[in-house]
């Protein structure tokens, strides 16, 4: 906006306008023997500064999203972070390619929101949703959009994830049995199945492991890294708290020492490097099947669940089972296993009611 003043030396320009900031600027000069050429001046100032303005809201809004990624997520991303932004890209392009980015409006946001949830549980749409608000707060600092389209929107989520299978007490000590009956020092990744079994670890835990995080004496085995199957190589626990000391019991450590004469560092190192989740879970399902177990969807993951199911069973108080799964609190683990605490929580109610029965 541009505002004139009649001076002595002649006519004064003022141009007004807000910076990325949103605050107030101004350019003026001064001397002009007319205000028509004072107007011409200014006009010549605002379609410089509009024409600045519409370069940047022609952006399209997967190019400016693939920017924003780049500049300020990928230098510090963790590799497996970077995946979710890569997912995110994918749905951009797949439902606005070609689309400005301010040309996208609160409606067609939410129909996108209300088309990709039913594909999507709950965890998926958080993370998804998360990253384009971040971008669009980013957009509007950088002037390239006046309003975010993103508020007042709905998430959606239809697809609800199943209960991961666990194995019952009497499965758990049949595929124990079983995979003792066909241990093989080269072959370690069934080392790797036993050892969650017996510990509740998670894969990257396991294959991290090293025998120096063994302690023999003390049956304990520390847990301060996890293995990438991306970067292939081992980093430190997402959050402190996955950094710890489980104590575990003689016969696994005794199985375990079965693998020294291999030569390695790293216990798990097979001829072919570390144990990926594919191999793991193609294991696994032979295993079972050799345990007379029909669980044709059962996956490596489960052997946590399982384990947390054999400690309720036995009474474990859940803040040590906590501890030993690497949860920043009890809330996380009551949430995660919510459909295992329940099951055993009909059980003690059942166990209540026998018992004041008596009374």
């Amino acid at each position: 906006m541009a505002s004139y003043r009649k001076l002595k030396s002649g006519w004064k320009v003022t141009i007004s306008q807000r910076d990325e900031n949103g605050k107030l600027r101004q350019t003026s000069k001064q001397g002009f023997a007319t205000k028509l050429e004072a107007r011409r001046y200014a006009a010549t100032i605002e379609q410089d500064i509009d024409g600045v303005k519409k370069a940047k809201q022609d952006v399209l809004f997967l190019d400016y999203y693939d920017q924003w990624v780049d500049t300020y997520k990928r230098p510090k991303a963790q590799a497996s972070t970077m995946r979710k932004y890569y997912a995110v890209h994918n749905l951009i392009k797949d439902n606005f390619d070609g689309v400005k980015i301010q040309d996208v409006t609160r409606t067609s946001y939410q129909r996108f929101l209300n088309a990709i949830g039913q594909r999507y549980a709950k965890g998926s749409m958080l993370l998804f949703t998360s990253a384009i608000k971040e971008c669009m707060r980013s957009a509007i600092a950088d002037d390239i959009i006046a309003k975010d389209f993103t508020q007042q929107t709905e998430m959606v989520y239809g697809y609800q994830r199943r209960s991961v299978e666990y194995l019952t007490i009497a499965e758990i000590k049949k595929l124990a049995r079983t995979i003792e009956q066909n241990l093989t020092p080269r072959h370690p990744i069934p080392y790797v199945i036993y050892t969650a079994i017996y510990t509740g670890m998670r894969l990257g835990e396991i294959t991290a492991l090293e025998w120096s995080d063994i302690d023999f004496d003390k049956r304990t085995i520390s847990i301060n890294k996890t293995w990438s199957s991306v970067t292939r190589k081992a980093k430190s626990p997402k959050t402190e708290s996955s950094n710890r000391v489980i104590v575990v019991n003689r016969r696994l450590l005794d199985v375990l020492l079965q693998l020294k004469d291999n030569g390695h560092d790293m216990i798990f190192k097979t001829l072919h490097g570390m144990p990926v989740s594919r191999s793991v879970n193609a294991s696994l399902r032979s295993f079972l099947k050799k345990a007379g177990i029909d669980k044709p969807s059962y996956h490596f993951h489960g052997l946590r669940h399982s384990h947390v199911a054999y400690l309720l069973s036995k009474g474990v108080d859940l803040y040590a089972i906590s501890k030993r799964l690497g949860h920043k609190d009890m809330t996380i683990t009551a949430k995660t296993y919510a459909y295992l605490i329940d099951e055993y929580k009909e059980k003690q109610d059942r166990q209540i009611v026998k018992a004041i029965d008596e009374i």
